[in-house]
């Protein structure tokens, strides 16, 4: 999947536009453009913020544009037809001018949140936005539809203990869902369905929790800087390290530490130790 921001402004004639590539776009303000199948017969668009498109590709299409700024999402053919469980070949988008879909949306903006924070989350998040959106789109606006998939239960203990064993060696790397799907040799469509079906976990919360878990000992078994246990742990930045871990443990790594430095010194009972009175 790629991700871009394009600046687009008004030209005095119209010209041929042919779609390379199939986008999910997302108008970031207001905007207008002008386009037809033919030169002489071109309709204005007013298009608002937030507005979401489907384009296509093949079509040639005269276009006119005012000025628009769009993020544009390419997402991957491969993804597409994992979404699709790999049965139709290449998958076939219909183009859509306005997209009225709650799901999609929200994945949308989430990615968008991240584009503007400049992509703390690392790839394995990406991809499950890539994901989720091609199965929103392959279900919703697919030329032709994909047969239902059916999966029958969750990974076998022993590919999960495979994943969980990949998770482990490359805690400290931008691991993707393709390769923790080849793994377990599964399309990522399939392993992400029977991942979360063994361990109630998308593969992205799973591997957060992980990462959080590993922070956990680090802090309380070493004097390590909050920012190289950060670094260690797989988190690009100390900001989102933290913010992830008071997600998941409600406390900040830094009290989390203090916590366990504090418990430390107290017998079971929770009264501190006297060190002064041992003889």
């Amino acid at each position: 999947m790629r991700v871009s921001v394009n600046v687009i402004k008004s030209e005095v004639e119209p010209r041929i536009s042919v779609q390379r590539e199939q986008v999910l776009a997302m108008l970031l303000q207001p905007g207008s453009y002008e386009s037809g199948l033919r030169r002489s017969e071109m309709t204005r668009h007013e298009c608002y913020a937030g507005q979401l498109m489907v384009c296509h590709r093949g079509v040639e299409v005269w276009i006119r544009r005012g000025e628009l700024h769009v993020l544009n999402i390419v997402l991957s053919d491969a993804a597409l037809r994992d979404a699709s469980d790999g049965k139709n070949g290449e998958v076939e988008l219909r183009h859509t001018s306005n997209v009225e879909d709650s799901r999609v949306a929200a994945l949308v903006t989430a990615l968008n949140a991240e584009r503007v924070a400049g992509f703390p989350t690392g790839q394995l998040f990406l991809d499950s936005v890539e994901h989720a959106l091609a199965i929103a789109l392959v279900e919703g606006y697919a030329v032709r539809r994909p047969s239902l998939r059916t999966y029958s239960g969750g990974l076998s203990p022993a590919h999960l203990r495979k994943v969980t064993e990949l998770v482990h060696a490359k805690i400290e790397e931008d691991l993707t869902l393709r390769e923790m799907a080849q793994s377990v040799g599964l399309s990522v469509s399939h392993f992400s369905e029977v991942f979360r079906r063994s361990t109630g976990e998308t593969p992205h919360q799973f591997v957060l929790r992980q990462r959080i878990e590993r922070a956990k000992e680090m802090l309380r078994t070493a004097e390590t800087r909050v920012l190289d246990v950060a670094i260690a742990c797989g988190f690009k930045t100390q900001q989102h390290f933290a913010r992830v871990f008071r997600r998941l443990s409600g406390v900040s790594p830094t009290e989390y530490r203090q916590e366990q430095a504090e418990s430390e010194g107290s017998d079971p009972g929770g009264r501190s130790l006297d060190t002064s009175c041992v003889l």
